[in-house]
């Protein structure tokens, strides 16, 4: 393979030009990307998990347990495969399918790196663009949930149908947010093409603030930082990953829409929500992150931007994603099913519609350049929404004594237990006390204990 640099960003010009066996090589090269970012993303998991908790991981098969997740994968492939007897057996067969197959083609608009030379022909290190290859990312991330919805239906039991029904809910709550956070990065991109948009975040540049030049990083996570903050947080509802897991829910579902999958099936559910982890963290690097684009000050080489180097920073960004990913598993408890709900259509919702209009309103003024506008509000604005996020909603309240607690029930209801492990006397020794000492049993009861 020629390693002949070649220092210029691909445009849409630059596809459909490459010939069969270099398009074959691309596909195979997604396809085993999205494979073994899996495999060592399970390991990956593991390992960053144990290390939170204190204990050592996945350590014995293989090298630091590397070829774990390899044997958790033949020991998967060997188990029995049961098919319950009220499944719909085409659509349970064919539901896990569906969910790896949308996580795996997003990749295809996604750039891995700029124009190279690959055995003479010169090419992008993208599989294919089109103008709306955002579009594309949607409707991957959408027809996705269709997987799940479809096994949890097939499958003829309660627990997956629920798991199924909270996963359409779920998808439909937080696509929309997902979808205006995307809005505000073509609105400043000009493109909705995957690499226009890494072209458009380009290198740090010095702006011109109210007569002041700073210097400015060009990324969209900095430049539109409320679109990125609600984007990366749509990302982990819609990969239901923890705290938004609540289609799987194990400790309310069993398993969720998964309950009734075994053996292969059953892995490749496993395999399509971390290929959709994986996927997500490269469309959120291509969108706000500058892509292949490598980060400062690595940007002061020359030569940091082109050739295969690029590849590199790529896939450095997405295991700090995937990193932010089992860090929220590892430290976040699951919502409950309410406080989900109302978090995606009363917080983030409203909040994106505002900043959309805001973003309008900054595109408006002409004698103002458009970064400048950007860091001005923009980064205020993150840091504002960040705050509201986070800020504690009420003052927590003090916790009633035990005493108090037993006073304040209503009249005729169930006793409570006792709280200090002082059994009350049974009603046949109250009553044979009263008949021995009524006075002094009539002046101390409390009616509401008879």
């Amino acid at each position: 393979m020629n390693l002949y640099v070649v220092a210029q960003d691909p445009t849409l010009a630059d596809f459909g030009k490459d010939p069969w066996w270099l398009v074959l090589i691309k596909v195979a090269f997604a396809f085993v990307f999205a494979v073994l970012a899996t495999l060592l993303g399970v390991w990956f998991e593991r390992r960053v998990v144990g290390f939170m908790q204190v204990r050592p991981g996945p350590n014995q098969v293989g090298p630091f347990g590397l070829l774990q997740t390899l044997a958790d994968g033949l020991k998967m492939a060997f188990k029995e495969d049961i098919l319950p007897r009220a499944a719909d057996k085409v659509v349970y067969f064919f539901a896990p399918t569906v969910s790896v197959i949308c996580a795996v083609t997003a990749l295809s608009v996604v750039p891995f790196g700029p124009m190279v030379s690959i055995f003479g022909h010169h090419t992008p290190l993208q599989v294919t663009d089109v103008p709306v290859a955002v579009l594309v990312l949607l409707a991957c991330s959408s027809m996705g949930i269709y997987g799940i919805v479809l096994g949890g239906w097939a499958s003829g039991s309660t627990y997956p149908l629920l798991g199924g029904l909270r996963s359409s809910a779920q998808m439909i709550s937080y696509e929309v947010a997902m979808g205006l956070s995307i809005v505000a990065v073509f609105m400043t991109a000009g493109t909705m093409s995957t690499s226009g948009i890494v072209a458009a975040q380009g290198d740090a540049t010095r702006l011109t603030v109210f007569g002041t030049e700073i210097p400015a990083p060009g990324w969209y996570a900095i430049l539109l930082l409320p679109s990125f903050v609600i984007f990366f947080i749509s990302t982990v509802a819609e990969t239901n990953r923890a705290p938004f897991d609540l289609p799987e829910a194990e400790s309310e579902l069993v398993a969720g829409f998964m309950t009734e999958y075994s053996s292969l099936k059953f892995a490749l559910f496993m395999l399509s929500e971390y290929v959709s982890m994986v996927t997500m963290s490269a469309v959120t690097v291509t969108l706000f992150l500058g892509g292949w684009r490598a980060p400062w000050p690595i940007t002061l080489w020359e030569g940091a931007n082109s050739g295969w180097w690029p590849m590199l920073w790529f896939f450095g960004k997405v295991i700090a994603l995937v990193f932010v990913f089992v860090w929220l598993r590892g430290t976040l408890p699951r919502l409950r099913y309410d406080q989900f709900m109302r978090f995606g259509w009363k917080v983030l919702l409203p909040i994106n519609l505002v900043w959309i209009l805001v973003l309008s309103g900054l595109r408006s003024i002409e004698d103002w350049d458009t970064q400048g506008k950007l860091i001005a509000v923009g980064v205020p604005a993150g840091a504002l929404l960040l705050l509201t996020l986070f800020w504690p909603s009420r003052k927590p309240q003090p916790k009633p004594s035990v005493q108090e607690r037993v006073n304040s029930r209503p009249h005729g209801s169930f006793p409570l237990p006792p709280m200090d492990l002082q059994v009350p006397p049974s009603p046949r020794t109250r009553r044979v006390v009263a008949e021995r000492e009524p006075a002094n049993i009539v002046a101390g009861s409390d009616s509401r204990e008879v």
